[in-house]
């Protein structure tokens, strides 16, 4: 039953940050960003079964494995996502198609992951996913969170601050009526 809730707030947690980092979002510094990622680190940790018993040395691997793609897709998709000043120095953030592949590239890794640990007969609980899902959302809201109060302390004195992607050419459709 535990992999069943484990299963659903994974989904449940995936479709709402995915939801929300696609649209421009002002960013708060000061809110506890660091909240959500806690607290799915102790679901994942509350109970036993996140190393497999017959196979700890193999489990352990995959896990610090699983560990790692979340810490890369966490840096990759905090410094591909937009982050901008308006004139009145708010600090506005907003995902990129950039993002999106690294969303997705570290989905397909994890479930390689997942994959080789079926060949090698390890069970593999879904306490790691979330725990790795957990440290994917921590380091990139740490990483957000620290653009944003760069930004907001240089936007005064040095205007608007540069942004992801800045320079670069935009395309602007048109919509049709």
């Amino acid at each position: 039953m535990a992999g069943l809730v484990n299963t659903l707030l994974i989904v449940a947690v995936v479709v709402v940050v995915i939801v929300r980092q696609f649209r421009a979002r002002r960013i708060d510094t000061g809110r506890r960003w660091w909240l959500l990622p806690v607290i799915l680190a102790v679901v994942a940790l509350r109970g036993p079964g996140i190393l497999d018993n017959h196979h700890r040395t193999a489990s352990a691997l995959l896990l610090g494995a699983e560990l790692l793609v979340a810490l890369g897709t966490g840096a990759a998709w905090a410094w591909t996502t937009r982050v901008w000043t308006e004139p009145d120095g708010a600090v506005w953030t907003k995902s990129t198609k950039a993002s999106a592949m690294v969303w997705f590239l570290g989905v397909a890794v994890r479930v390689g992951l997942v994959g080789l640990g079926v060949l090698i007969g390890v069970h593999q609980n879904s306490s790691a996913l979330v725990l790795g899902l957990a440290v994917t959302l921590l380091v990139r809201a740490g990483i957000l969170v620290w653009r944003a109060q760069s930004l907001s302390s240089s936007a005064p004195a040095s205007g608007p601050a540069r942004a992801y992607r800045d320079g670069m050419a935009r395309v602007t459709r048109k919509e049709s009526v």
